[in-house]
């Protein structure tokens, strides 16, 4: 079974950037989509940014569009989350999910499905001053 390993998170000043990685003990190009889903306690979990096994597919939600960008190197079985123009309400847990089913292709619905998904342990990202 792949195993999916989240790094990079840690402490950033607002305005800060971080670059998670994700890295897959098999191939990330077994995955159909791979995707960051986030989670701070009190509130709800929520879908972040999905990329398709080709790359052509990317769906950012839009709290984070424009400043968070997602890419994969399929050679290095990795994906990557740029986060940039961090603000306090980035703060949470950020886990890597992936999709071996293709069912949903990578969108706003991809979500919907994330608890039959492959997780990673996580990585915590906390945005203060």
């Amino acid at each position: 079974q792949v195993q999916l390993v989240e790094s990079g998170g840690g402490l950033v000043q607002p305005g800060g950037s971080l670059r998670l990685s994700c890295a897959a003990s098999g191939f990330t190009s077994d995955y159909y989509a791979i995707g960051w889903v986030r989670q701070d306690p009190g509130k709800e979990r929520e879908g972040v940014s999905c990329i398709s096994s080709s790359s052509g597919q990317i769906f950012y939600a839009d709290s984070v569009k424009g400043r968070f960008t997602i890419s994969r190197d399929n050679a290095k079985n990795t994906v990557f989350l740029q986060m940039n123009s961090l603000k306090p309400e980035d703060t949470a847990v950020y886990y890597c999910t992936g999709d071996h089913s293709g069912l949903t292709p990578c969108g706003s619905t991809w979500f919907w499905d994330v608890p039959r998904y492959d997780w990673g342990q996580g990585t915590q990202v906390t945005v203060s001053s």
